[in-house]
């Protein structure tokens, strides 16, 4: 216990050493600070008096000039099949027969998948048989009340007999038809998943059949550029699976903004014929906007973003001073200025992290 109170105290004498040096060291500190402030203080003056005294910051800096400007909209998209489906079974059944090659291109209306369809065409046998003879016996009805033997009532009835058989026919026909897997539209038709003899019912997923040329590419713009987006505007695009360029057309817009988003809706079609663009790729686009023709441009390496939006600094009579600007549609290299410049200025594109205005500068001049 007594080596505790010992080191206690030891600590306690360290720590009042300490803050004894730290405020006799600050108090000579501030000693020598009040007669240099005055120096210091005199020197200052005297440089203003001597215009600054410091010397010229060199910068580079463009002229500001007007040009045409086509803009341009970079965004990503998707590739989507012009028509696609997943072909299923309307009725359930035994599989007898499959029609198709997996991987290969059918035509709109080929058979495609067969059902069981023994049951169905009994009943129809059945159905035309009694159609058969209830036609027979309306014509029978028809001579007999021509000739006056029977009613009109009579005959009405055996013409509703015969009409009702012929609408059974018609309907076990159409269930005879749902057996017939036809394909809807013209393309290419993927793996199938199915075999001969399985049991199909409407839920099984048989296969994909995908219509591939033209396929659709699938994009959404900022709402701001919704007004400048027109139908059969031009579009290019890359992917990821080939270097080559592509081209497209808008052909579809959507009528409204998505609220979640505050994005515009837009599809284009593109020519496929050698199938190289292939549904579910990404797709990098290049969306051709409104041309400004005379466009103020500036780099855009000049733009400072602040607080309240953006600046930047020109040289007026060698000094840098900052100006406010409203800035418009931007590219990776230039960005068109909408107001804050003049024609004829020059706009600093170097030295803006350390510029300050009022700093002395001295601009070489290049092109934009």
């Amino acid at each position: 216990m007594k080596k505790r109170y010992i080191f206690y105290i030891i600590l306690l004498l360290g720590i009042a050493y300490l803050v004894y040096y730290r405020i006799s060291a600050n108090k000579k500190i501030n000693e020598e600070g009040g007669g240099g402030k005055g120096a210091a203080g005199s020197g200052a003056k005297g440089g203003k008096d001597g215009n600054s005294g410091g010397p010229e910051m060199a910068v580079e800096g463009v002229v500001v000039q007007t040009a045409a400007f086509n803009s341009n909209l970079e965004i990503s998209g998707s590739i989507e099949a012009n028509e696609s489906v997943v072909l299923r079974s309307e009725v359930s059944g035994l599989v007898t027969g499959i029609y198709f090659k997996e991987g290969s291109t059918v035509n709109k209306g080929a058979l495609l998948i067969k059902v069981n369809d023994r049951d169905i065409q009994a009943q129809l046998r059945e159905a035309l048989t009694k159609q058969n003879l209830s036609g027979t016996n309306e014509n029978r009805a028809k001579q007999l009340l021509q000739k006056g033997a029977i009613s009109q009532e009579e005959y009405d009835t055996s013409l509703a007999d015969l009409q009702s058989l012929k609408a059974q026919a018609q309907l076990i026909r159409a269930q005879l038809a749902k057996t017939s897997i036809i394909a809807p539209f013209t393309g290419k038709i993927g793996l199938r998943s199915i075999s001969v003899g399985e049991y199909l019912t409407p839920s099984t997923q048989i296969a994909n059949l995908l219509s591939t040329n033209p396929v659709k590419i699938n994009f959404s713009v900022p709402e701001k550029y919704a007004g400048q987006i027109k139908l059969n505007s031009q579009i290019s695009f890359e992917t990821d699976a080939s270097s080559k360029k592509f081209t497209g057309k808008v052909f579809a817009i959507e009528p409204g903004i998505n609220q979640q988003t505050r994005t515009l809706q837009i599809k284009a079609l593109a020519a496929n014929p050698n199938g190289e663009l292939m549904p579910g790729s990404f797709a990098q686009i290049k969306l051709n906007l409104s041309t400004l023709d005379n466009a103020m441009l500036i780099p855009t390496e000049a733009v400072i973003p602040v607080l309240e939006g953006k600046v930047v600094y020109i040289s007026k009579n060698g000094k840098a001073q900052q100006v406010s600007i409203d800035a418009g549609t931007r590219t990776a290299a230039r960005i068109v200025i909408t107001s804050g410049l003049n024609v004829g200025d020059t706009v600093l594109t170097t030295g803006s992290m350390t510029l300050k205005p009022g700093t002395a500068v001295k601009v070489k001049l290049v092109k934009p």
